[in-house]
């Protein structure tokens, strides 16, 4: 623990095992995270008095994987950073498509924090039976 400093919540949510209502963040790497994942698949306009908040990856999900709607995608991925996020640095963004072989790939984002780097994996598993 980090000295009893907590940043935020933790996502997802769970309970707490401390006694708190959910879980909470305790390392500023876990906050990034938490709060990367939550600006990625929160989808724009629905937050109410912040429509502009998040991303509009869930228009993407019948899109042709192309180059286009790759590039698409990255930009609205920095954009949203840059946005909402704007002391993270991203240095590298790779999208591909889900494949049936490997349910278990997810998508990775990277970011330097006090001169160490990070991977952040968004953890997720294909639908396909």
């Amino acid at each position: 623990m980090a000295n009893g400093t907590t940043y935020g919540l933790n996502f997802p949510f769970r309970d707490s095992r401390r006694g708190d209502y959910l879980e909470l963040t305790e390392f500023q790497a876990q906050e990034i995270k938490a709060d990367l994942i939550h600006l990625l698949l929160t989808r724009k306009g629905s937050r109410y008095f912040l429509p502009q908040f998040g991303t509009r990856l869930y228009e993407f999900l019948f899109e042709p994987f192309d180059g286009l709607t790759f590039d698409a995608i990255e930009s609205d991925i920095r954009d949203a950073i840059n946005t909402f996020m704007p002391n993270l640095i991203v240095n590298n963004i790779t999208i591909e498509p889900a494949s049936i072989e490997d349910e278990s790939s997810a998508g990775a984002s990277s970011a330097v924090i006090d001169d160490v780097p990070y991977i952040f994996r968004v953890p997720g598993k294909g639908t396909a039976d």
